[in-house]
C-alpha cells in the first residue's frame, strides 16, 4: 500500500512539514536577533549556537535508552508544545523591552534539550507507521518537506524578519510547533513498544546502545563521515552569517533570498534519492554524496563580494542536493538494519557523535573568528569538510549495493 493511503504517516507528515517551516524562520531569525537586535559579538553568535546543540552532548544517551522503554507519541507532542511556548517567551520579552542574550541562550537550551526528545522519539516512531520496506519511500516524504521548507523557509523568513523584525518573526516557530502537536495528537494507530528483553539498568542499556553502533560494520563509518561533515560544516556556516552581515553587508531579505535559492538542492535531491540509491547502489551513493557535496564550500570564502550572491547560491544547491540523497540513504539503512528494541538507542547514539560534534564546531568556529578572522575560519571549515567521505571509502559499505536483512544485536 502506498503510503498516500496510510492517513497517519500522512498526519505525522503534516506535523514534520509544519514545525520544519517554522524552524527554518527561527534558525535565521535567532542569530539576527543577537546581531542586530543585541549587537552580539561574533564570539557570542557562536555560544548562541552551541549551546542549541550542546543538549546532544549532555542528554542524548540517557534519551536514547528511555525512549526504548515508553511510547513515542506522547513524547513527541510534550517535546512540540514545550518548544512552542519557549519560542513564545521571546517576541513578548521583546515586546516588554526585557529582551536579553542571557534569554536567548536559555530559549536556545531549552528547544535544544526538547529538540533531543522529539528526534530521538522521531526516528525511532516512524517503523511504528510504516512497513519495512516503505521506509525508504516514508523517508524520502519527510525529505521533501524538510527540503521544501529548506526552500521556502529562510526567504519567508528574511521577508518577514524585514517587516516585522526578527523577534516578533520568531512567533511563526512557536505558532509551528502548536499546530505540530496538534496533527500527532491526531494519529490513531497503536505504536509497537518492544518489551526489554531482561531487567536491565539504565546505564546498561546506553552501555549496549553504544556498543551496537560501535561494533557495527555500516554504522560506524557512516558515523564517521557524517561527524566530521557536521564538525566542519559548522565552523563555516556559524561564522558565514556574520561575514554576511558585517564583512558582504547583506540584508535579512538577501540572506534569507540566498539560503532559498540555494536550498534549490533539497528538492532534487529527494525527489531522486530512492532512484539513484537503487541505480547506483548503496554505498557508491553515499560515498559520491558526501565527496560531491563538500569540495565546492572552497568558492564561499573565495567568492569576491560582487559575486558572492551567485556563487553561495550554486554552492548551497550542490550541498543541499548531497545531502538529501545522502540521508534519505543512510537512514533508510540504519532503520531497516536495527531492531525495533534498539531504534531509540541507535539513533541516539549515532547522534550523541554527529550531533554532539556540532557545539564544538561551532564554538572552534568562534574561536577561530577571534584569533584568525571571518575568511580564514570559513576556509578551515571548507578544506575539512571535504575530506569527511574518508571513512566511508576504507569501509565495507563501499561494497554495499542493496539493503542487508536485519542485523542481530551485537552480544556484550
Amino acid at each position: 500500500m502506498t503510503l498516500w493511503r496510510n492517513p497517519d504517516f500522512l498526519r505525522f507528515w503534516s506535523a514534520q512539514t509544519i514545525s520544519q517551516f517554522g524552524t527554518q524562520i527561527s534558525a535565521l531569525a535567532l542569530p539576527l536577533v543577537a546581531l542586530l537586535v543585541l549587537h552580539a559579538s561574533a564570539f557570542e553568535v557562536a555560544v548562541l549556537a552551541t549551546v542549541e546543540w550542546l543538549p546532544w552532548l549532555l542528554f542524548s544517551l540517557p534519551v536514547g535508552a528511555w525512549v526504548d522503554r515508553v511510547h513515542r507519541r506522547p513524547v513527541l507532542i510534550l517535546a512540540d508544545l514545550g518548544r512552542g511556548v519557549a519560542l513564545l517567551s521571546i517576541p513578548v520579552a521583546s515586546a516588554l523591552d526585557a529582551l536579553t542574550l542571557g534569554q536567548l541562550y536559555a530559549v536556545a537550551f531549552t528547544t535544544g534539550v526538547l529538540t533531543v526528545f522529539f528526534d530521538v522519539s522521531y526516528q525511532s516512531y516512524l517503523p511504528s507507521l510504516v512497513e519495512r520496506r516503505q521506509l525508504n519511500e516514508g523517508n524520502s516524504k519527510l525529505e521533501i518537506s524538510r527540503s521544501a521548507a529548506g526552500l521556502v523557509g529562510p526567504g519567508v523568513g528574511g521577508v518577514l524578519i524585514g517587516l516585522v523584525t526578527a523577534p516578533v518573526a520568531i512567533l511563526a516557530d512557536s505558532i509551528s510547533f502548536f499546530v505540530s502537536a496538534l496533527f500527532l495528537g491526531r494519529i490513531r494507530r497503536e505504536e509497537r513498544v518492544p518489551p526489554p528483553q531482561n531487567e536491565t539498568k539504565l546505564l546498561a542499556e546506553i552501555k549496549e546502545g553504544v556498543l551496537y553502533v560501535v561494533r557495527d560494520p555500516y554504522l560506524r563509518p557512516g558515523m564517521a563521515t557524517v561527524a566530521l561533515s557536521n564538525f566542519f560544516n559548522n565552523v563555516i556556516w556559524t561564522m558565514f552569517l556574520v561575514y554576511a552581515v558585517r564583512s558582504l553587508g547583506w540584508t535579512p531579505a538577501t540572506i534569507g533570498l540566498v539560503f532559498t535559492l540555494g536550498n534549490l538542492g533539497f528538492l532534487a535531491g529527494a525527489a531522486v534519492a530512492p532512484r539513484l540509491s537503487t541505480r547506483l547502489g548503496i554505498g557508491p551513493t553515499l560515498i559520491g554524496t558526501a565527496a560531491f557535496g563538500a569540495w565546492p564550500l572552497v568558492l564561499v570564502p573565495l567568492a569576491p563580494p560582487e559575486h558572492a550572491i551567485p556563487i553561495v547560491v550554486a554552492v548551497g544547491a550542490v550541498g543541499s542536493f548531497a545531502i538529501v540523497v545522502f540521508n534519505v540513504t543512510a537512514i533508510s539503512l540504519f532503520q531497516a538494519i536495527t531492531p525495533d528494541r534498539m531504534l531509540g538507542r541507535m539513533n541516539a547514539s549515532r547522534r550523541f557523535v554527529v550531533w554532539g560534534v556540532i557545539p564544538l564546531g561551532q564554538l572552534t568556529s568562534g574561536a577561530l573568528a577571534a584569533s584568525l578572522g571571518l575568511r580564514p575560519t570559513l576556509f578551515v571549515g571548507a578544506v575539512g569538510a571535504s575530506f569527511a567521505f574518508l571513512p566511508l571509502l576504507f569501509s565495507p559499505v563501499r561494497g554495499l549495493r542493496e539493503t542487508p536483512e536485519e542485523e542481530p544485536v551485537p552480544a556484550l
